[in-house]
């Protein structure tokens, strides 16, 4: 039977009905357009997976308290924030079905938005004298800018390498989750060993879920991301990174080629996605993604057994599982 957010929140269900009120509370503005804005992010938040990381590692390792509250808070106030910016950035009119901020009241007011979200989420850290928090959270806000900047810069080439894959999705993705589990830890007032433990818990979990983020480019099941986005966006990931490293120089250039020139053509697309999976890029990153997994799961036995412990294995699992 497939896995269900709904179930895998149990341990947790009411810390997180409180949390969506004080969440809701911690984005008040008196400024009416703000308010008004701020409603608008609130009703359109997806699984809230980044809360859940928080509260489930703060019950796997103690007891949750208003320090975790407002860790979680931190954690979706400043990762909100960076949303809205790369929307901006991006130039994106959507996101999860829903128009962007900057689509439906333009860039100028969509980054003052986003820094009144970074300003609010540490303004609730300092005030609550929670610095190791704030800490913690600032560190992965300046890794996700690293690995976005890094896997910019190596676009242009399409000279990523498995190494440089792995830092850019590190930095990108796995930062994040890896902030969400430490500040679920430290907000209990766990020792700075658990603290990492926890932090490197999430990172493994973070590694994995992105490796199947990009599996879902090439339509290895029905999914809410269109075939061959990142292709056409020219981003190098895994499985194309493998099936390059098996190929011939001529096939390495007219793969590189179609690329650079013809990633707006669906049927040289997706000349790409066959001869991603004819090279076995499929099939290795899906090995690499269940590697990171059982590291993950070791690591998490470290700790006592609990219902928020099996929570959070179910969580990592349903990160390899879920269809989109």
């Amino acid at each position: 039977m497939a896995l269900r957010i709904k179930d895998i929140q149990s341990p947790v269900a009411n810390e997180m009905a409180e949390f969506e009120k004080k969440f809701r509370q911690s984005m008040k503005s008196n400024v009416m357009l703000l308010d008004k804005i701020m409603a608008y992010i609130v009703k359109r938040k997806g699984k809230q997976m980044r809360p859940l990381f928080v509260f489930l590692s703060a019950a796997t390792t103690g007891t949750v308290s208003e320090a975790s509250y407002r860790g979680a808070s931190l954690i979706e106030l400043l990762h909100t924030a960076t949303l809205v910016h790369d929307d901006v950035v991006d130039d994106s009119t959507y996101r999860r079905g829903f128009f962007s901020v900057n689509a439906l009241w333009k860039n100028k007011i969509a980054v003052l938005v986003g820094d009144f979200l970074l300003s609010r989420g540490m303004l609730l850290s300092i005030d609550n004298e929670d610095f190791d928090l704030l800490k913690l959270v600032s560190e992965a806000i300046r890794e996700m800018s690293e690995g976005e900047l890094l896997q910019m810069e190596k676009a242009k080439k399409l000279d990523i390498t498995e190494e440089v894959y792995y830092e850019v999705i590190r930095q990108k993705t796995a930062s994040l989750i890896k902030a969400c589990c430490a500040v679920g830890a430290a907000s209990t007032g766990a020792d700075p060993t658990t603290v990492q433990t926890m932090g490197e818990f999430g990172e493994k979990v973070g590694m994995a879920f992105q490796i199947k983020d990009d599996l879902f480019d090439y339509g290895t099941q029905e999914i809410g991301k269109p075939l061959g986005i990142d292709i056409r966006e020219k981003k190098m990931t895994l499985p194309l990174i493998h099936a390059l490293n098996q190929a011939t120089s001529s096939e390495k250039k007219n793969i590189k080629h179609i690329i650079k020139k013809h990633s707006e053509n669906t049927k040289k697309v997706n000349e790409v996605i066959d001869f991603v999976k004819e090279k076995q890029g499929i099939s290795y990153a899906t090995d690499v993604m269940n590697t990171y997994h059982s590291d993950a799961i070791q690591m998490l036995k470290t700790f006592p057994d609990s219902p928020a412990r099996q929570s959070l294995e179910q969580l990592v699992q349903f990160t390899i599982e879920r269809t989109k």
